[in-house]
């Protein structure tokens, strides 16, 4: 029996090493045919920190392993769903315009859905072992991801306010509206469909709702008329009081972020939890500037990198998204004076970093995103509302 034991144990120790080989062979493989492969990268082009965050990781990567990565800057991941929709339908089934793309929620589930993804890949990266699993890394808006996308970054909806002008923030949807009545033309949001004022929607709705269970199962016509009723009612409420009467929106959070340095806003609003510090640290906002979020949380979710199934550089593609997944460069990401987004990766992979008192407190609840189909949902009826 005792040496039966051994030689089970012998038997699972030989295998486990055949199946580590056998991985290393096959990514040595993947990375000698990814020498002189050209990955087209779309992805957000909007922030002049990203864009160069961006140029250094395609410096590294052509020194590293011969590759050369293209930034194709976009605005809105959508359009390059579209693309690559219709690339599908014209039967371009290889040579595809995009290798890489910055992409989740809604857009991931579209590509999910139509079979536009290649893979799985992800976890079969050698750069998975650091990431840390307790994270939202293998769900992207309630859509499982099965490794046809591999995670990047964190992020959490974050309010930024100056200590000097506001020193005890609003904790709740129900306080933030309070706050806008008392200071009415101070406060406002994005103009959704653009992504941080859908996320605000999305963050009242949560805050709002009594059945948050439904919102992470697909929307379903009757459900959403009466879960969305009480954030019309508040929204109809707040617009009475707010910016430009609710009548003209910002376009961006990056407007929004000018109008608190000038003094125009009382609050601002980012995805980026480092967001803040960044700022301050680019002198954009004041010292003061101080980043909070509602006592019962504020959403947050993971952004990604996916391959299309016709990507004419899979394995250059996967390559560069490993070596995005390194500590190395996770930990420059999130650098405060590279660009602060924060890693993906387990914290003992990573330096520490000192507290900063810009940055979102880390006792502010993480909010998992609403399902996907949502996203439309309350776009439309937004527009359908107040879009003209």
């Amino acid at each position: 029996m005792h040496f039966r034991n051994l030689s089970l144990v012998s038997l699972v120790l030989v295998s486990s090493f055949s199946l580590t080989a056998q991985a290393a062979e096959d990514w040595a493989k993947i990375e000698q045919a990814a020498k002189g492969q050209t990955v087209y990268f779309n992805a957000w082009g909007g922030g002049e920190n990203i864009n160069q965050y961006i140029d250094w990781a395609a410096e590294q990567a052509q020194q590293r392993y011969a590759i050369t990565v293209k930034h194709v800057k976009i605005t809105d991941a959508a359009e390059v769903v579209k693309r690559i929709q219709t690339e599908q339908q014209a039967g371009r089934t290889s040579d595809g315009s995009v290798d890489l793309i910055w992409v989740n929620g809604e857009n991931f589930s579209t590509l999910k859905r139509g079979q536009l993804l290649y893979g799985p890949w992800a976890e079969q990266l050698p750069n998975w072992v650091n990431v840390d699993t307790k994270k939202p890394v293998q769900q992207d808006f309630s859509e499982s991801t099965d490794g046809l996308e591999a995670p990047w970054g964190t992020a959490q909806l974050t309010f930024i306010a100056d200590r000097n002008k506001l020193a005890t923030p609003p904790d709740s949807a129900t306080a933030l509206l309070k706050f806008a009545q008392e200071n009415p033309g101070r406060v406002t949001y994005p103009k959704p469909p653009s992504f941080h004022g859908t996320t605000f929607l999305k963050q009242l709705l949560l805050d709002l709702s009594t059945d948050s269970a439904a919102l992470s199962k697909p929307v379903d016509t009757e459900q959403f008329t009466k879960l969305t009723q009480p954030l019309w009612a508040y929204l109809d409420e707040l617009h009475k009081v707010a910016w430009q009467q609710g009548k003209s929106f910002p376009a961006s959070d990056a407007e929004m972020h000018q109008k608190l340095a000038d003094g125009e806003l009382l609050i601002s609003l980012s995805f980026n939890p480092n967001e803040a510090a960044s700022l301050v640290a680019a002198k954009r906002l004041p010292e003061s500037a101080y980043s909070f979020g509602f006592k019962k949380g504020t959403i947050g979710n993971v952004h990604f990198l996916a391959i299309p199934f016709n990507a004419k550089a899979k394995e250059a593609a996967q390559v560069f998204a490993n070596f995005l997944l390194s500590p190395e460069a996770q930990a420059h990401k999130a650098d405060l004076k590279v660009w602060g987004d924060p890693s993906v990766l387990l914290a003992n992979k990573l330096p520490q970093q000192a507290a900063n008192p810009s940055v979102l407190p880390a006792d502010v609840p993480t909010l998992a995103e609403p399902h996907a189909s949502w996203v439309e949902a309350l776009e439309k009826e937004w527009i359908k509302r107040y879009g003209s």
